[in-house]
């Protein structure tokens, strides 16, 4: 009884949004609602710690809407200046194919935004992208929701190993190393395949003819890129640690895949357009910017990214110049939500739109014009992020209750661990989807459950770095499918509602990710 009542905020969810069909809005509304009343009955928590777990999930809504915001007034600036015709224009030059496209933008791009930034940013970003390029709304959400995955293990700069297994004991950069090259090794199994994953899925759902059919002439390109990207991120993670991996892999994959679409390079010679929004048409007329003026909003992104969170006299300004967290929510001292404001990729997204339209000399009304759009799509999405975070924060604040009760996550995995044991390697990356698609965040999800995994490693006489590498591949597939992350993704491409039929779609490579991560693991297990 207690396990159904703790998988209630995963059960919940999946029932209304994925089987019921409902929007986020009111799915995720009765989600919180029944997971905050069997917190308050069942579980034992004071009403006190449940109202203030709704503040703290408020709080951090505005946080992730910030983030959209800025996503949504940069691409908005861009297409009043015109430098989104001119980039499209220059994937024409590329590759016209929406294949490729799907893979340089929302897998290898996003993969560097991801890197640099992280906690779901690269889906805001690469969605729109996509859809000034002429993809079909859905299909750009999905797509680049399936693509913020590899690269989330290394996410921020190393974030998910560095935080995330901070809980370990002994964790030091030796061992945050020592994982992050154990976790590229088992993707060099797994990850390799998300390339083509994506076509597939690109193919099958919205194409034209709803056929994989059309990703198979891809097999060849997709699978160099996917190695390229898992390679040369294991070699990077043997030469400088961690941290850099995913920043690192992204740019040489982007050579590679640039260079190899344009000579195409193992490439159908059919262009396939399948993906295409109704009446969508490449502006073919010549335009007077420059390509590198063109992406040089992007380039400031990437820039003040990678500044803020290397640079140490950057990354303690921002960090303390503007700090908008709340600390100890209704005097309860766990109970804290962050919001570094100079430090937040939603302030450096506008940062950068507004550099935008001084850069390409428009007019100031190009930004302003952008602000007012961007902010009039966001008002159903406010609403459903509000929810979906309240009860996440009821969901793992639920350790503070009057029963003596493990919290809900934690009571989770010990039951799995208890019942599963046995077949734990495969058992492992699922429990990391599980805290990520709750909390919307591979850090928290490792951070919450790589104790449990550790211990059961050493329990049943299981390589640990092998098993909590296994971890952060499932918490990073979890991305696919986290709520929060696919509301934020639907609201920026205009498809608020939605959100199950998305979570119906990354589903399929969200459970094949894992097992190909649990079957990468098994085997590493094997040749020990």
């Amino acid at each position: 009884m207690l396990l159904l009542v703790a998988l209630s905020a995963i059960i919940a969810p999946f029932v209304f949004l994925v089987l019921f069909k409902m929007p986020a809005i009111k799915g995720m509304s009765i989600s919180a609602i029944i997971v905050i009343l069997l917190a308050l009955t069942t579980w034992g928590m004071d009403s006190k710690v449940i109202l203030s777990s709704v503040f703290q999930g408020t709080h951090k809504t505005f946080t992730i809407l910030w983030i959209l915001f800025g996503a949504l007034v940069l691409l908005n600036t861009l297409r009043n200046t015109g430098a989104i015709t001119r980039i499209n224009q220059g994937f024409q030059f590329i590759s016209a194919d929406m294949r490729v496209q799907a893979i340089i933008v929302a897998f290898l791009f996003g993969a560097l935004i991801e890197g640099a930034a992280g906690f779901g940013t690269p889906a805001m970003v690469t969605g729109p992208l996509m859809i000034a390029l002429g993809f079909r709304p859905i299909a750009a959400a999905t797509i680049a929701l399936i693509a913020d995955s590899s690269s989330v293990m290394f996410g921020a700069v190393g974030t998910p190993v560095a935080v995330g297994l901070s809980n370990i004991p002994g964790a030091d950069t030796a061992f945050f190393n020592e994982v992050g090259q154990t976790i590229t090794l088992l993707d060099l199994g797994a990850g390799t395949f998300i390339p083509l994953i994506l076509v597939s899925i690109l193919t099958s759902f919205f194409g034209e003819r709803k056929s994989i059919k059309d990703a198979l002439p891809m097999i060849p390109w997709t699978l160099l890129i996917g190695i390229v990207y898992t390679s040369s991120a294991y070699l990077y993670s043997v030469l400088f640690g961690q941290e850099f991996v995913s920043i690192l892999a992204a740019l040489t994959g982007l050579v590679v895949a640039s260079l190899t679409a344009k000579k195409g390079f193992l490439l159908p010679k059919t262009e396939w357009k399948g993906a295409m929004k109704e009446g969508f048409k490449v502006d073919t007329s010549k335009s007077s910017m420059g390509l590198v003026t063109a992406w040089s909003p992007y380039l400031i992104v990437v820039l003040l990214l990678l500044g803020t969170r290397i640079l140490p006299w950057l990354k303690d300004f921002t960090n303390t110049a503007i700090d908008l967290s709340w600390v100890g929510i209704l005097g309860i001292d766990s109970i804290n939500s962050d919001w570094k404001f100079l430090y937040s990729p939603g302030t450096i997204l506008t940062i950068a739109a507004i550099l935008a339209f001084i850069i390409q000399r428009k007019s100031t009304k190009t930004f302003t014009k952008a602000a007012k759009e961007s902010l009039s799509s966001m008002k159903t999405t406010s609403i459903s992020l509000i929810a979906t975070l309240a009860m996440v924060q009821v969901f793992s604040n639920s350790g503070l209750n009057s029963n003596d009760l493990l919290s809900m996550p934690q009571y989770i995995a010990t039951s799995f661990a208890d019942n599963l044991g046995f077949i734990w390697i495969f058992v492992a990356p699922f429990l990391g989807e599980l805290g990520a698609f709750i909390t919307g965040s591979a850090t928290v999800s490792t951070l919450t459950f790589s104790p449990i995994q550790y211990n059961v490693a050493n329990q049943i006489g299981l390589d640990t770095n092998i098993v909590l590498a296994v971890q952060l591949i499932g918490a990073a597939a979890g991305n696919m499918i986290c709520v929060h992350n696919v509301v934020a993704a639907s609201a920026v491409v205009g498809l608020a509602g939605k959100e199950g039929e998305i979570i119906r779609k990354t589903l399929i490579p969200c459970i094949i990710y894992g097992l190909l991560a649990g079957l990468a693991g098994f085997i590493a297990l094997s040749l020990i």
